[in-house]
C-alpha cells in the first residue's frame, strides 16, 4: 500500500490543505494512507516526514487535483478546525471529507464520532479567537505605538488579525505571541515569528487609570465568581492588569455588599416642573388671535401626528383677503420652517400665481391639517397622508383660522381640503372647476387639484393637467358671479 506523506507551509496553513486534499482525492489516496505534518510539527510526531519514499516517489506525483463538491457548511467547519492546536486535525478533517464524499447521510448524523470531533475543535477555535479578542490589551510603547501580550490556546492570530486592523485601524499597534506576532503600521499587515514573554512591555500610565476605573465599577452585589472564572479563565489572568484586583475586591464583596443594604435611602432628588417658554391657552379656550391659535395648535395631541412632527404649520397672508387657500397638510420643508406651502408643491403654486398675475401676499394659505404626518425610510421623511380621524381632529383649528381671518371665498386644494371646509366627501375630478355653496357662513368654495397632484403625474400628461389646472385658478380668482375678486361692478 503506497503511502502519501503531506507537509503544509505551517500550523494555519488552510489553504494549502486544501490544496493538498483536493490532489489526494484525485488519486483516490485513502486517509489510512496519508501521513500530515507541518512546519512547526516536529519530525516522526506523525510519522516519518517523508514515510517510507522519497518525495520523488510514485505517492508524491502531483496527479491533477480533484473537483470536490464538499456538502454545505464543511467549508466553514474545516476552516475553524484547521487552526486547532489538535496534531491530528488534518488527518481527521482529511477523513470526515472523505467519508463525506462517499457518505451523504453523514452528514445528518448526529452522533458520528468524526463529525463530533471536528464540531468540538471548531467550537474551540471560536472560542480562543472570542477570548482573544476581550483579553488583549495594549500598552503604549514609543509614543503612538501600541503592543499587546497574548498566548492563544491555538493557531488563531493570522485569522483574527483582520478583526483588530478593523477596531484599530487609525493606531498603529502589534501584538505579541509565543507562535505568531502581527503588526499594523496603520496600511499594511505583517505577521512574523512569535515572541518571548519577555518582550511584553512594561505597563504604562494607562494601565492605572485603567485599573481605577475597574475598581470602582465593581458591582459587590452583582459578583458570581463561577460564572466569572467560567467567562475569563484563570490561565488568562496573569497578562490581565485587572487581574490583581479580582481576588481583593472579591473578598471585600459580602461586607461591601451588607453596607449597602444597611446604608439609609438616598434622599430623594427635587425636580422643578418644567418653566414652559410661552403660556399655554387653557383647555377649551376659543383663540382670539392668530398668534393664540398657533400657540394652541401647537401644543394640540388630540391625534399622534402631533406629539411626531416639529411643530404646527398654521397659516399665513393678510388678514380679511379674497382668497384663503385650503391644502392637504404641511410637507418636510413646511413642518422644519414653520410655514405652508414652501416645499415642491408651494413653488409650482408659486409658479402659477406668478404665471397668472395673481400675488401670493394676496390671499392667506393654509392647511386643513396642521401637523406634518410621515414615515421614516432611512433617513427620509416622506409624506403619508393624513386619515380621515386626525383630519376631523383638525377641523377645530381650520373653523378658527377661518373665522379669526374672515376670508370671502374659499379655495380647496385637494379632496383632503374639500372634505374639511364641505363637511363631506368630495370627487375633485368631478367637481372641480365650480363654486359651491354649502357651508353653513355662507363662504363659497371653489374645489381643485393640490399641485403635489401635478408633481405625481408622468412628463407626458403634466402639460395637459398644467393648463387645465391654471384654467381652474382663473375661475378660482373670480367672485361666483364672475367678476374678479377686488374688482367693483362696473
Amino acid at each position: 500500500m503506497a503511502r502519501h506523506s503531506v507537509r503544509l507551509d505551517g500550523a494555519a496553513d488552510r489553504e494549502g490543505f486544501r490544496r493538498e486534499a483536493r490532489r489526494l482525492l484525485g488519486q483516490g489516496a485513502e486517509p489510512s494512507e496519508v501521513d500530515w505534518s507541518d512546519d512547526d510539527t516536529p519530525r516522526g510526531a506523525t510519522g516519518s516526514l517523508w514515510g517510507d519514499e522519497a518525495p520523488g516517489a510514485p505517492g508524491h506525483a502531483p496527479g491533477a487535483p480533484a473537483v470536490v463538491h464538499a456538502p454545505a457548511g464543511f467549508a466553514a467547519l474545516c476552516d475553524e478546525a484547521l487552526l486547532h492546536s489538535e496534531p491530528q486535525r488534518f488527518g481527521l478533517l482529511y477523513r470526515l471529507l472523505w467519508r463525506l464524499l462517499r457518505e451523504p447521510a453523514l452528514r445528518h448524523d448526529p452522533l458520528d464520532p468524526d463529525l463530533l470531533r471536528a464540531q468540538q475543535l471548531a467550537r474551540e477555535v471560536r472560542r480562543d479567537i472570542h477570548k482573544m479578542r476581550a483579553f488583549v490589551r495594549f500598552t503604549r510603547v514609543d509614543g503612538e505605538r501600541h503592543v499587546a501580550w497574548f498566548e492563544p490556546e491555538h493557531h488563531i492570530v493570522e485569522a483574527n488579525a483582520p478583526f483588530f486592523m478593523r477596531r484599530f485601524a487609525q493606531m498603529r499597534w502589534a501584538i505579541l505571541t509565543p507562535e505568531r506576532c502581527v503588526e499594523w503600521d496603520g496600511a499594511d499587515l505583517r505577521f512574523g515569528p512569535g515572541a518571548d514573554r519577555r518582550e511584553k512591555p512594561p505597563p504604562d500610565a494607562g494601565e492605572q487609570l485603567w485599573l481605577t476605573y475597574y475598581a470602582h465599577i465593581f458591582n459587590p452585589a452583582r459578583l458570581k465568581l463561577a460564572m466569572m472564572r467560567r467567562e475569563m479563565p484563570r490561565r488568562y489572568w496573569h497578562n490581565l492588569p485587572e487581574a490583581a484586583l479580582i481576588e481583593p475586591l472579591s473578598a471585600t464583596a459580602g461586607e461591601r455588599s451588607r453596607a449597602m443594604i444597611e446604608a439609609p435611602p438616598t434622599p430623594a432628588r427635587r425636580i422643578r416642573a418644567p418653566i414652559p417658554l410661552h403660556p399655554m391657552p387653557a383647555e377649551g379656550a376659543v383663540p382670539r388671535s392668530l398668534d393664540d391659535l398657533r400657540l394652541a395648535a401647537n401644543a394640540c395631541r388630540a391625534c399622534p401626528i402631533g406629539a411626531l412632527a416639529t411643530q404646527a404649520v398654521c397659516g399665513e397672508g393678510p388678514p380679511q383677503p379674497a382668497h384663503m387657500l385650503v391644502g392637504e397638510q404641511p410637507g418636510d420643508l413646511e413642518d422644519l420652517e414653520g410655514r405652508p406651502f414652501v416645499g415642491p408643491a408651494g413653488q409650482l403654486l408659486d409658479q402659477a400665481m406668478a404665471h397668472l398675475g395673481w400675488p401670493r401676499d394676496a390671499v392667506y394659505l393654509a392647511n386643513a391639517v396642521k401637523h406634518f404626518k410621515y414615515e421614516l425610510r432611512g433617513k427620509r421623511r416622506i409624506h403619508k397622508t393624513a386619515a380621515q380621524r386626525e383630519a376631523e381632529a383638525c377641523a377645530g383649528w381650520l373653523a378658527h383660522e377661518i373665522a379669526l381671518v374672515r376670508p370671502r371665498a374659499l379655495v380647496a386644494l385637494g379632496a383632503t381640503a374639500a372634505r374639511a371646509l364641505l363637511g363631506r366627501a368630495v370627487a375633485v375630478q368631478s367637481e372641480r372647476g365650480t363654486w359651491l355653496r354649502e357651508r353653513s357662513d355662507g363662504l363659497p368654495v371653489f374645489v381643485t387639484l393640490h399641485p403635489s397632484a401635478l408633481l405625481r403625474l408622468p412628463d407626458d400628461q403634466r402639460a395637459d393637467a398644467w393648463a387645465r389646472w391654471l384654467a381652474d385658478l382663473v375661475l378660482a380668482r373670480q367672485r361666483p358671479e364672475g367678476r374678479a375678486m377686488g374688482q367693483s361692478a362696473p
